[in-house]
């Protein structure tokens, strides 16, 4: 049996999504358990990282304190988000994929840049009705950052949230990062 766990950074953190879970129970009872370490940028927020490392690390560390590394999967999104500014409540970001987002890029003809603490790569653009966007989202760079934590951490892997989003270099570092059994 598995669960998929909200991301959290103590026993005692407050809120509906946190309270919900008791990260040392869902770990004697479950084979494994999902640490959903996504949507710090989520599509009703301002613009963000949607996985931004420190904040998965700082999860996944207190995740350990819980439940043994052998039973900790990473949750981890395979798409990113195209928020309208300024940002204004109520309003949605609109998901995209990492190829969706290098295109967009491509044809608006603006650099991607990175940013290094984050390990996540963004972008600004303006639309044609001169509206300004950013654009946060995986790619390879930052899958690999996630990969590194995993296997620095001794996990049991990755667990992917809307997998069937077009992202072909996701599987070339699967490849050369792991070793995939299939069950």
């Amino acid at each position: 049996m598995s669960t998929a766990l909200a991301p959290k950074v103590s026993a005692t953190q407050k809120g509906s999504w946190y309270e919900a879970h008791d990260y040392k129970v869902h770990g004697q009872v479950s084979d494994f358990v999902v640490i959903m370490t996504y949507e710090w940028g989520y599509s009703g927020g301002p613009a963000m990282p949607v996985s931004p490392l420190p904040q998965v690390k700082r999860v996944i560390e207190y995740a350990l304190t819980e439940i043994p590394a052998s039973k900790i999967m990473m949750g981890q999104n395979l798409y990113g988000y195209d928020w309208t500014l300024p940002f204004v409540k109520g309003s949605t970001a609109r998901a995209i994929s990492p190829q969706t987002a290098i295109l967009l890029a491509a044809d608006n003809k603006v650099s991607i840049s990175y940013d290094t603490t984050a390990q996540a790569p963004y972008f600004d653009y303006m639309d044609t009705n001169r509206k300004r966007h950013t654009v946060w989202f995986e790619d390879a760079r930052s899958i690999q950052a996630k990969f590194n934590l995993i296997k620095e951490l001794a996990l049991r892997g990755i667990s992917y949230w809307k997998l069937g989003i077009p992202f072909p270099q996701n599987w070339l570092l699967i490849k050369d990062n792991f070793d995939v059994v299939k069950r």
